[in-house]
């Protein structure tokens, strides 16, 4: 079991703090948090063990789990990984993409691991699907939430567009070619509503539209392939496949058959994948737990949620 601590107790860092402590694979040691009064709350109510500095509390574990906000992500990463620890960092990775930089350099040269917490590519709809997700040449995704003032001191694209960002990443393999993108604030100092359209070298475009002002909750992305449709759920954990292949010479009763004007004919056929219940934040730190222990290659990476954060920008710069 790998010790592990928690730098920030906040909404995110009690899941952290809970999973963490419930999970073979980690031994939780205990937690830091910048307001005492609200690390008095948690103590009272959960018996961790609070620590009063970073410092102490990084010399005690093997893992470092920051879930601060963003602004402190690079100081905390920083600190722990001179002292050879392993960081699981929150997303955004860190506030700049140079700060992000200096921290796979920094892990590099310590030997060390870290992970970046974008949770959606351990949502079970996500994983049940991604294998099948091939070459996609268009990708649609709309991310909406109704208001909440957590998460408003950041533009919407590093709130939660960003999600998506990195799940479009992982999944085209090409270089950016072009952004466009706008903004809008409504309610806060930062946009509140944004889309934006990714293009990429190889030919695929990518529209991303995300808003923390919505009447409803929406966390949905289809991928547009070739002979295929793929829709993503990542609310309701719910997936769809639709797929096409050559019609058979005698096509049943029940078979759907497409012609196009030259005549081809494609019969269209559901191919939905069974869906596994997990909890995507315990996943994605044990996970991160066995690429420690087995000297692999974290899921997501540094260099993921570097890319994530490096489009992130180009996006907000387009306001």
């Amino acid at each position: 079991m790998l010790k592990a601590g928690v730098l920030g107790a906040g909404h995110l860092g009690k899941i952290h703090l809970r999973l963490l402590n419930q999970s073979s694979k980690f031994d939780l040691i205990g937690f830091y948090d910048a307001d005492p009064e609200n690390a008095k709350l948690v103590v009272d109510e959960f018996g961790y063990k609070y620590f009063d500095s970073i410092d102490d509390l990084i010399e005690a574990v093997d893992v470092v789990d920051i879930v601060t906000p963003t602004l402190s992500h690079y100081d905390c990463a920083k600190v722990a990984i001179k002292k050879g620890k392993h960081i699981f960092i929150e997303k955004p990775i860190t506030n700049t993409v140079e700060e992000a930089e200096t921290i796979r350099t920094l892990v590099a040269e310590h030997g060390v691991k870290g992970q970046v917490g974008h949770v959606e590519r351990f949502n079970p709809a996500f994983i049940a699907v991604k294998d099948q997700i091939k070459n996609p040449m268009f990708i649609e995704c709309h991310r909406l939430a109704e208001f909440n003032p957590r998460g408003t001191d950041v533009p919407v694209v590093l709130d939660l567009m960003i999600h998506d960002i990195d799940i479009i990443l992982s999944v085209v393999q090409s270089p950016v070619k072009h952004i466009s993108a706008s903004g809008v604030s409504v309610v806060s100092e930062t946009p509140d509503i944004a889309n934006a359209r990714i293009e990429f070298k190889n030919g695929c475009v990518a529209n991303l539209t995300a808003s923390r002002i919505s009447l409803k909750n929406m966390r949905k992305t289809r991928f547009f392939q070739k002979d295929a449709y793929i829709s993503v759920d990542f609310l309701e954990k719910k997936c769809e496949v639709v797929k096409m292949k050559d019609a058979p010479d005698n096509p049943g009763d029940f078979d759907m058959i497409l012609q196009n004007a030259e005549g081809i004919k494609k019969q269209i056929y559901f191919d939905n994948p069974d869906i596994a219940n997990n909890n995507a934040i315990l996943d994605e730190l044990e996970t991160f737990a066995d690429a420690i222990n087995n000297n692999t290659k974290p899921i997501v990476t540094l260099h993921d949620g570097t890319e994530a954060l490096r489009v992130a920008n180009m996006i907000i710069n387009q306001f």
